[in-house]
């Protein structure tokens, strides 16, 4: 079976989270935004090997940490979709803006685009593509775990922010309910920050998108 453990990361709280198969007890860890010391000590905890990095998107308390982790453990970076590749060049720059740790650029292992997969340990796990809080921004199903890893598309009570570089209000609604909702109410979802909620909850009670 599929496992996760959610730990917040960088001043703004961002939901990293940890995701392994307890029967190989491979590991990939999603949207590593920084306090890498905090995360590999959790690994350590849970007895699981990091061979993964699986990004959402782009955006700096996300991915503050990839390149550092990637060269220190010598494993890849799976996603985002490329059309975030500006956001991610652009993280240097960024990261003295904002106070955060220097942090370098990359160029992931693999690009993921709607309907790819990825693979940890024995289990498969699905990729949607869901634009509009970014261009590029992707979503991690598991069936398996009946939990989707959305990023900052959706959260409990709100949805992400639009007014970034190339951010877009009605190509996120779409996305969550064109790619989301079709997951099935039941389905728990992680979001980039904030408590976790269903899809159903959300459908009935969330302002900006209840009722979809």
């Amino acid at each position: 079976m599929l496992h996760y453990q959610t730990i917040p990361v960088t001043p703004l709280a961002q939901n990293c989270s940890v995701v392994w198969c307890d029967e190989t007890r491979k590991a990939a860890v999603i949207d590593p935004g920084g306090d890498l010391d905090e995360l590999l000590d959790a690994t350590r905890k849970l007895g699981v090997e990091l061979e993964q990095i699986w990004v959402t998107h782009g955006h700096l308390d996300h991915v503050g940490g990839v390149a550092e982790l990637a060269q220190q453990l010598h494993i890849p970076i799976i996603g985002p979709h490329p059309a975030d590749q500006f956001w991610i060049d652009d993280l240097p720059l960024r990261a003295k803006q904002y106070g955060f740790t220097p942090t370098e650029s990359f160029t992931p292992t693999r690009w993921l685009h709607d309907g790819d997969t990825v693979t940890l340990g024995s289990y498969t796990v699905q990729v949607r593509h869901c634009p509009g809080h970014t261009p590029g921004h992707v979503v991690f199903y598991s069936p398996d775990l009946q939990r989707a890893f959305v990023g900052d598309v959706l959260f409990a009570g709100s949805i992400g922010r639009t007014d970034f570089p190339q951010g877009d209000y009605d190509t996120l609604i779409a996305s969550i309910t064109q790619r989301l909702w079709p997951m099935g109410d039941d389905t728990v979802f992680i979001p980039g920050h904030g408590p976790e909620s269903t899809f159903g909850r959300e459908r009935r009670m969330n302002p900006y998108v209840g009722g979809t």
